[in-house]
């Protein structure tokens, strides 16, 4: 819709409540304007990455107090998907620090996607970058989504990342759109970059063609002992100019407020809904990182008026999701 540069950079300099009317007016276009998606995260292999992404916990260039673990088994995985589904989520992602999996370390992960599926949720995947033929792979296991972050804007991109480049990134999400899997992707903002990096960084998503169908907007969680650390915080207005920017961009898109939302006070995050935000990280730690408490999120939404948006209808005919578990999230106990 905007993808050129100019008319994103306009957008960013309107007028506050001029940008926020027109995102609230383009989601309502779009959207039922009460209704957030709930998605929880789930870190099934954590630590030893050897990637060098300066904000990650998980590299194993950096001194952070992550703790290693190995791939999680498959009762724990169930277990953890099982229990994010009574909580309300719809979709469930599956994170491993990885540069990519190998062919063999696909195989336990396949097996995940099968039985996270069979309970009636939507699966998502994050796993770095993808071989020929892994996509496929996933897309037969009945994975819904996979998850490939551009991060930032090109320009930007080599001061957070040297170890893949940005058409790396690239290069997967074009293998999981061939294979007919749906796009996460998004970016981290307060990583030091401009606000032109944020232009070009909205102006990329929209090129990617379809544009994808979930959008996380992160804020930088700034964890002792990698090279971000010390970048200074991004002003919380300039954040909620992005996510509008990034709704009236990505029209069709769920923009999703995720990393950094613990930190976020209340006001803070009713803005980022009112600027067009509709998906949520739900659940208490996202990867390596707090994520504010189910319980938290449930004032938040009755105080806001909020729903979660309930489980679609199964594709298997007679297979029962628990639709008859609320979807009011506050009636969920």
């Amino acid at each position: 819709m905007h993808h050129d540069t100019t008319a994103i950079a306009a957008l960013f300099e309107l007028p506050f409540n001029d940008l926020i009317h027109r995102a609230q007016t383009v989601h309502r276009n779009h959207f039922d304007p009460n209704e957030v998606q709930l998605s929880t995260l789930l870190s099934i292999k954590t630590g030893r990455c050897s990637e060098d992404c300066g904000y990650c916990s998980q590299s194993v260039r950096f001194h952070t107090d992550v703790e290693d673990q190995p791939l999680m088994a498959l009762n724990e995985v169930i277990e953890a998907a099982r229990a994010a589904k009574t909580k309300g989520a719809t979709r469930f992602c599956m994170g491993a620090a990885w540069r990519g999996p190998k062919d063999k370390d696909l195989v336990p992960v396949l097996e995940m996607v099968r039985a996270v599926r069979a309970l009636g949720l939507e699966t998502c995947a994050t796993l770095g970058l993808l071989h020929d033929g892994q996509a496929e792979q996933l897309a037969e296991a009945g994975l819904d989504y996979y998850n490939h972050n551009l991060d930032t804007s090109p320009e930007h991109y080599r001061h957070v990342i040297h170890t893949h480049s940005y058409q790396d990134r690239l290069d997967t999400l074009n293998k999981v759109r061939a294979a007919g899997i749906k796009l996460c992707c998004g970016g981290i903002m307060g990583m030091g970059e401009s606000r032109a990096d944020r232009v070009r960084f909205l102006a990329e998503l929209a090129a990617l063609d379809p544009p994808p169908e979930s959008v996380p907007i992160n804020l930088l969680v700034h964890i002792p002992g990698t090279p971000l650390a010390d970048k200074p915080a991004l002003d919380p207005i300039e954040f909620v100019r992005t996510i509008a920017c990034a709704r009236i961009v990505l029209p069709n898109s769920r923009v999703r407020l995720s990393a950094g939302r613990s930190q976020m006070p209340e006001s803070l995050q009713a803005l980022c809904f009112l600027a067009g935000a509709n998906s949520i990280f739900y659940g208490d730690k996202l990867l390596t990182t707090p994520n504010p408490e189910a319980d938290t999120d449930r004032k938040l939404f009755k105080k806001l008026g909020l729903r979660a948006l309930a489980l679609e209808t199964p594709s298997t005919p007679g297979e029962q999701t628990g639709l008859e578990v609320s979807t009011d999230l506050h009636a969920i106990k």
